[in-house]
């Protein structure tokens, strides 16, 4: 199983604390909000590799800093060759780049790399295991509003998803999905081939949904929380409760 970081946005509601560095990288106390979530990813055995797929203007960045860090499971950088936030490619269209660029055919573990976790993401790969299915992340949500910002899932009593919708007006369950999955090799046709059939391309929820409508998935419920790095004042609340 290869482990897929998407990294290649700009973050630009963090103004210029990222204008020039990724905020994958942004210091959370003596660690990185990326090395945070690869510190429990490298132990996962069925992970043999971490792919972060970045920008082209981040790029030489991360390749500074993935010789500066020692994981048991090897580090590639991929960059998408783009430069400017006008210009990315999207996070589906990333993941399609590394794919192809990698010739990667392999179970695949696909995050964002912009939040801290409580829970453990073997939780998530032994889920995946015993279903045997692709799989998305849940959480319960009870706010309202929050549903309407999100992506959202109908799911039955063994947690296979039924359906799913982003940024509902009006949400049909209490079930949110944060940016993490499971892709299994059986399904990477699909996967290969969504955007050319109709995938939205910017966020990786895009691509959840699509594959909901083609395949089965099951959703695995979080057995702890996270925290989302979302804007400067999310960055600077993490430093101080978590750095």
């Amino acid at each position: 199983m290869k482990n897929v970081v998407i990294a290649a946005g700009y973050a630009t509601r963090l103004g210029e604390l990222t204008k020039n560095f990724p905020k994958p990288l942004l210091k959370i106390g003596d660690n990185t909000i990326l090395g945070r979530m690869l510190d429990d990813i490298d132990q996962i055995p069925e992970i043999d590799e971490h792919i972060i797929i970045t920008n082209h203007k981040f790029a030489n960045i991360f390749e500074e800093w993935s010789k500066q860090v020692q994981y048991s499971k090897p580090v590639t950088i991929v960059d998408d060759g783009t430069e400017t936030n006008e210009t990315r490619l999207g996070a589906v269209c990333d993941l399609l780049f590394a794919m192809e660029k990698l010739h990667i055919d392999d179970d695949l573990l696909v995050v964002a790399a912009d939040n801290l976790l409580f829970f453990s993401f073997k939780e998530f790969v032994d889920f995946a295991k015993e279903k045997q299915t692709s799989c998305i992340m849940c959480h319960e949500q009870s706010s309202i509003e929050k549903l309407q910002r999100t992506g959202v899932v109908e799911l039955d009593e063994q947690m296979r998803v039924l359906g799913m919708e982003e940024k509902p007006l009006v949400p049909k369950s209490h079930w949110a999905v944060p940016p993490f999955y499971i892709y299994l090799k059986k399904d990477l046709d699909l996967v290969r081939h969504s955007v050319e059939n109709g995938c939205g391309k910017d966020a990786p929820g895009n691509l959840a949904h699509y594959m909901v409508e083609h395949t089965t998935m099951h959703a695995w419920p979080m057995s702890a929380g996270r925290f989302d790095i979302g804007s400067l004042d999310t960055y600077y609340e993490a430093v101080k409760r978590f750095g």
